[in-house]
């Protein structure tokens, strides 16, 4: 019997673009229980929307995540516009849609390539990120900035699209399809893919059910679920479109529901286009009266949830926030033991996991008194590190 182990993966790892601690512990090359372990990276979001005006909050959520920069602050409008009880104008639905759609193709893109740069196969790492190129190259051109789009505001966009770039947004989406039909050919035939990812990582239904994973994740464990169809936001109950689902559970499945999920997105955004009328982008809001509401959108990983409550002043009273890797990321308890340890890296990645979305910076308090202040927080943090130094015989 194989003496038992502790492999590190993290906090800071050329595999991890963010701060996550996964403690391995192996027996030779398997892998018979993982830990995780968070909390490497705090800012605060939720308490700084509480000292925001409600017109600036959109801009903060928007930097929870540079990938999926648009689903934070759509879900927040949604949680305002609940809590208002008011309807956006169609126009304004319509390039909501449009943008998010957008951003989802742009988020498979980068985690597509990343997938073939883990393991080794970096010739799909750079078709995948030239594909990526004309998208944020669209949202230069709507928007101004290839990332952190400030399209969303409370009761509509901050943006119209002028109708001169609908052309554009055709032309690029038509010469997106040979390239994800190339990507799709490559996933389903090529030897090497299919070796490192078929039966490695697999997420049984009932485990991703009683997890509550969501997103591609859940969908490529045959969990049917899309906030987009469930709960339907925006028009998309007005446009045809299917929800990609596929019952292996492994990391193989979530490679297919990501690459055939962006020929979703390009036929909703093609019929958004054939759709959207002339009209107005917002309706004016002026005070938030008290009261609470919540937001639910589909982010590329899974539902994003925001909730907030108003007292009645300019600025919310209470911010909460889920993003989806906060749900996904414990599911590796059950998907990485079993297998070898080079198996256990792609399977924490092939869950996509945002671990800015997922961390959140909490206040402690009892009795209506800060437990920890601020120098406490930092005295701890001081303290662990030395805990840690020590534990692992370093200077």
């Amino acid at each position: 019997m194989s003496e038992k182990k502790v492999i590190p993966i993290g906090p800071y790892h050329p595999l991890q673009e963010e701060p996550e601690f996964f403690r391995l512990i192996v027996e030779g090359e398997r892998v018979t229980e993982l830990e995780i372990e968070i909390g490497y990276n705090h800012r605060g979001i939720e308490k700084i929307a509480e000292s925001k005006h409600w017109d600036q909050v959109p801009f903060a959520v928007e930097r929870i995540c540079g990938i999926c920069s648009s689903s934070h602050p759509f879900a927040y409008c949604l949680a305002v516009e609940d809590l208002l009880g008011i309807t956006v104008p169609e126009r304004a639905n319509y390039i909501r849609m449009i943008i998010d759609e957008l951003q989802r193709i742009h988020s498979h893109l980068l985690w597509l390539g990343l997938a073939g740069h883990f393991i080794g196969y970096n010739t799909v790492w750079m078709w995948a990120w030239k594909a990526r190129e004309p998208i944020l190259d669209l949202f230069e051109l709507i928007c101004g900035n290839r990332q952190n789009y400030a399209m969303m505001k409370i009761g509509g966009v901050r943006r119209d699209i002028k109708e001169e770039t609908y052309s554009v947004i055709k032309k690029t989406i038509k010469e997106l399809y040979p390239v994800l039909n190339m990507f799709k050919k490559v996933v389903n035939d090529d030897p090497v893919i299919g070796k490192r990812t078929k039966g490695v990582g697999i997420l049984k239904k009932e485990e991703g059910i009683s997890l509550g994973v969501v997103g591609p994740t859940a969908r490529a464990s045959a969990i049917d679920v899309d906030v987009r169809r469930d709960d339907a936001y925006a028009f998309y109950n007005n446009i045809n479109w299917s929800v990609i689902v596929r019952n292996e559970g492994d990391i193989y499945a979530k490679i297919i529901v990501r690459v055939l999920e962006m020929f979703e997105s390009c036929s909703i955004i093609e019929q958004c286009l054939e759709k959207i009328t002339k009209g107005p982008i917002e309706v004016e809001v002026r005070d938030i009266p008290e009261g609470e509401g919540i937001g639910r959108v589909e982010a590329p990983r899974g539902e994003c949830f925001h909730y907030v409550r108003s007292d009645g002043t300019n600025r919310p009273v209470r911010h909460k926030i889920r993003a989806p890797s906060f749900v996904n990321v414990p599911s590796n308890i059950v998907t990485v033991p079993g297998y070898t340890i080079s198996d256990a890296a792609l399977t924490l990645a092939a869950v996509d996991p945002c671990y800015c979305c997922t961390e959140r910076c909490a206040v402690f308090t009892k009795n209506g008194q800060k437990v920890f202040t601020g120098d406490d927080l930092i005295k701890l943090s001081i303290e662990k590190t030395a805990k840690l130094k020590n534990e692992y015989g370093l200077e």
